[in-house]
């Protein structure tokens, strides 16, 4: 007896998934982020970006790279819901993919938004952020992302050292690493540097030695 072909794989919906790029600064996300997008846009699909308000060093509402790339974008409030703020724009044109850059900034409600909005109507979203502060906490944003997301990946960069960078330390006016202050400071390579956990917990320690070999 001949036994029946089996379903061809195309025919199974592909299942939309909430992803988390996490890594340190400077480790390219945002320039990961525009490739991904650019991918998606060349091929005749829209997309939407998002990115923190707060974040304004490229731009209001524009999401940039330290390579010189950039593209508009809508910038979000930790008061925004972003489950109905997606499902309007769905509304107005098609979407195949949600970006959400500087996702360390989302409030542990958003995050929760960005699952509804991949559970509920079907749209995949990728979000890219830093994983831990200065002190070496979670941010909020990325403590429940790293709870719930479907998919989790590492974008990696290196210390002075060679070693993977999985730590940031924050410089005061002085150039010596802070211990305090705000969780959220926006800045760039003159505000943070990134280390690996050896030599972040030998700057931390007073070693200003540590940040630059």
């Amino acid at each position: 007896m001949t036994c029946p072909a089996p379903m061809a794989q195309a025919s199974k919906p592909k299942m939309a998934k909430l992803y988390f790029h996490y890594s340190t600064m400077n480790a390219g996300k945002s320039t990961a982020l525009l490739q991904a997008d650019y991918n998606y846009r060349e091929r005749g699909m829209q997309t939407l970006r998002l990115t923190a308000a707060v974040d304004t060093r490229g731009g209001p509402g524009r999401i940039a790279s330290r390579i010189g790339i950039s593209a508009e974008a809508h910038g979000f409030d930790p008061e925004d819901d972003l489950f109905e703020l997606i499902k309007t724009y769905l509304g107005q044109q098609s979407c195949a993919c949600v970006f959400v850059d500087e996702a360390q900034f989302l409030t542990q409600a958003q995050v929760w938004q960005l699952g509804r909005t991949v559970d509920d109507l079907a749209v995949p979203v990728m979000c890219y952020g830093l994983r831990v502060d200065f002190r070496g906490q979670l941010f909020p944003g990325s403590a429940a992302l790293l709870a719930i997301a479907d998919e989790m990946r590492e974008v990696r960069t290196i210390c002075h050292c060679g070693r993977k960078a999985t730590m940031v330390v924050r410089l005061g006016a002085n150039g010596r690493p802070l211990q305090d202050g705000a969780q959220v400071q926006v800045g760039g390579n003159e505000t943070y540097v990134s280390l690996c956990r050896r030599h972040w917990r030998a700057a931390i320690a007073g070693d200003a030695a540590a940040i630059s070999g």
